[in-house]
């Protein structure tokens, strides 16, 4: 097989959208800017106009002053405004990319919330690990995520799952981390993310037949996204598809061209072409 293209590729579990050398913690299992923005600033509901919400839209045009504005607010309130107010400082910080500020503000918003707020307090553990994860310190980002609480909601509960595998795969534990994804897809089998990270997991361990299948069913959850169609391309060619890989990656400059991921699939293409 197509030794010096395959070796780069079994050293990271996915595509590197920067086509810079690998980091020791693969790229698609840690957080990606874009999910993690969105996830710190999903709306909470907790009120029926939505503080965080606010904040939010605040955080993204002055961070410095919404964090300023936010710092305020922690030191005059309790309960759950403080709680409130201290998301906002997280978001506030964010925006600023102070990972480690952000997380000591979640850890505080989780502190002030009282009792009786199960989801909410999970949601505050789950953006708290991932600033963890964002600042490269996954053991602290374990430790947040083992702490959240159980809940009801299988697509909270299931990204929680995903967060505490990308963790473990940081800290070197793949098969506790593959435990983890099994958890998330058992929980949400809908959850395109896990399906995803799963195959890149599985075929990191070896495993190509079990990464076909999830990589398969990520395609079906999410048939437009580019991260699956490079990660398919990967697994193709370490199973000896080069034909179904060039497809695969041919696709992804089709339907994402200019993006990074479809400069990744070129870089793709033209290393399997120069074999």
């Amino acid at each position: 097989m197509l030794t010096a293209l395959i070796l780069p590729l079994l050293l990271q579990v996915g595509p590197n959208p920067s086509l810079t050398p690998p980091p020791a913690v693969p790229d698609e299992l840690v957080e990606q800017r874009r999910i993690r923005r969105e996830r710190l600033a999903a709306p909470l509901a907790i009120v029926g106009d939505d503080p965080v919400q606010t904040c939010a839209a605040r955080a993204e045009a002055d961070p410095a002053g919404a964090a300023d504005n936010a710092r305020t607010l922690v030191a005059r309130s309790s309960g759950i405004n403080r709680a409130l107010a201290s998301h906002c400082l997280a978001l506030a910080l964010s925006a600023q990319e102070l990972w480690p500020d952000v997380a000591q503000a979640f850890a505080q918003a989780r502190g002030a919330l009282p009792a009786g707020n199960a989801n909410y307090a999970a949601r505050l553990a789950l953006a708290e690990g991932s600033a963890h994860l964002a600042a490269g310190d996954a053991a602290a980002a374990l430790a947040a995520l083992g702490s959240a609480p159980a809940v009801d909601d299988p697509q909270l509960a299931s990204a929680i799952a995903v967060d505490r595998a990308r963790a473990l795969v940081a800290l070197g534990d793949d098969s506790r981390a593959a435990t983890a994804l099994d958890e998330a897809r058992g929980i949400d089998p809908d959850n395109d993310e896990a399906w995803l990270l799963s195959a890149t997991l599985s075929r990191r361990m070896g495993q190509l037949d079990r990464a076909q299948q999830q990589i398969e069913r990520a395609a079906i959850l999410r048939p437009s996204g580019p991260e699956i169609g490079l990660e398919a391309g990967v697994i193709a060619v370490l199973a000896g598809r080069d034909d179904m890989a060039l497809r695969s990656w041919r696709s992804v400059i089709d339907s994402a061209p200019g993006t990074p991921a479809a400069l990744t699939a070129a870089d793709y293409i033209a290393q399997l072409g120069a074999q």
